[in-house]
């Protein structure tokens, strides 16, 4: 117990070391949060990217696309395939899909329609949960809209608003929240709307979203559904929903990667930044650490102390930058989009723990050096300088 009260008594002297030199600590404060704000951003884009494309065993939809097509203005689907679909083994529930999409490739900036049946969509998710606005007025209007919660946040749109993207003109019916982030990114109105919005004409569709009884029904479910459309003048090809969009979004997937390398660089940054600053403070302290060691405090408690103030830069420039991002991302619902796919940049508490964890680590790694010198430094030199 005396241990700890004489650590919490360090540490505490600590921070008023700190708060002594009011400017450089507060410069160091910012010049750490900015580098946790870019590793953050970074890691949420990551993470973000490793939810959207890595299968797990409870994943059970396929998107069934038109073979060799990739984009969804040239992804053509006779909408009978429906019936067709529904019969085959493994299938527990099909829908068909309509999308018009403001930009094919990559962007930052993207807004996704998903026409589909209103009599099916309920069936299909039910775990999509409308928490502004109504379903029954959805469905009682050929131009209503239900807004993924991300996109409703990102435009601020609220239900009664008129919506206008892609060409087409929509009015919000009601805002929608699903555990599947891409629900929460796009805008679902009716099938027959957006196909004749689209020019296309009705009978034709983008893709079939299908439902399987089981995630180790994907694969042979999707070869069965490949094979009854081979020899049709629209042959398919069927993916699970992940690696569809991991097949699909190639350009994004390889912008993400690079930014790994911007993820290192800001901590690096962090690194030299905390151990220029700890390093400037061990020496204008020279005296006042060997004062503390004539009066009776070990070298040890010395360097505890250096260690603190190192612990505390880190700690609090990580709050201030990790805190700041996390709600940047979460007011502007940031999203990647690619070919109809859209990756919601959603920080979680897993990105905000381990990034105030690693800043709390690299304040006392760049501690360590003036610490062992502040410990190991003779006291009469140092009363002398």
């Amino acid at each position: 117990m005396n241990l700890f009260w004489n650590l919490g008594r360090l540490m505490a002297l600590a921070s008023k070391q700190l708060i002594r030199h009011r400017v450089r600590t507060v410069l160091t404060l910012l010049g750490v949060a900015s580098g946790m704000f870019l590793f953050t951003t970074v890691q949420t884009m990551q993470r973000s990217l490793d939810k959207s494309t890595r299968l797990q065993a409870s994943d059970s939809t396929l998107v069934v696309y038109r073979e060799n097509r990739f984009c969804p203005e040239t992804s053509r689907l006779p909408e009978f395939y429906l019936d067709e679909i529904a019969r085959i083994d493994g299938v527990r529930e099909v829908i068909p899909v309509k999308i018009a999409v403001s930009n094919c490739g990559a962007s930052l900036d993207v807004i996704t329609f998903r026409g589909v049946p209103p009599d099916r969509l309920s069936n299909y998710a039910p775990e999509m949960k409308i928490v502004e606005g109504s379903f029954e007025n959805w469905k009682s209007r050929d131009d209503g809209a239900l807004v993924g919660k991300a996109l409703a946040a990102k435009r601020g749109l609220k239900p009664g608003d008129v919506f206008e993207a892609v060409g087409v003109r929509v009015v919000v019916s009601g805002i929608v929240d699903s555990p599947l982030p891409q629900d929460n990114s796009v805008a679902y109105v009716h099938l027959p709307f957006i196909q004749h919005a689209s020019r296309h004409g009705l009978g034709v569709v983008t893709q079939f979203n299908v439902r399987v009884h089981t995630g180790a029904d994907l694969e042979a479910t999707a070869n069965r559904i490949d094979e009854r459309f081979r020899s049709e003048s629209e042959p398919t090809s069927t993916q699970p929903e992940k690696a569809f969009f991991a097949q699909t979004a190639r350009e994004l997937i390889d912008l993400i990667s690079f930014t790994r390398w911007i993820g290192l660089g800001a901590v690096l940054a962090v690194l030299g930044l905390i151990g220029n600053a700890v390093l400037l403070v061990v020496r204008g302290r020279v005296r006042e650490n060997a004062i503390l060691q004539t009066i009776g405090f070990p070298g040890i408690a010395v360097g505890y102390l250096v260690l603190c103030e190192g612990a505390l830069l880190g700690f609090g420039g990580s709050f201030l930058g990790v805190g700041l991002a996390a709600l940047f991302l979460k007011l502007r619902g940031l999203s990647f989009g690619n070919e109809g796919q859209v990756m919601a940049l959603l920080p979680d508490a897993t990105v905000v723990l381990s990034g105030m964890g690693l800043a709390l680590i690299l304040g006392m790694v760049a501690s360590l050096v003036p610490a062992w010198t502040a410990m190991h430094r003779p006291i009469v030199e140092s009363l002398r300088s």
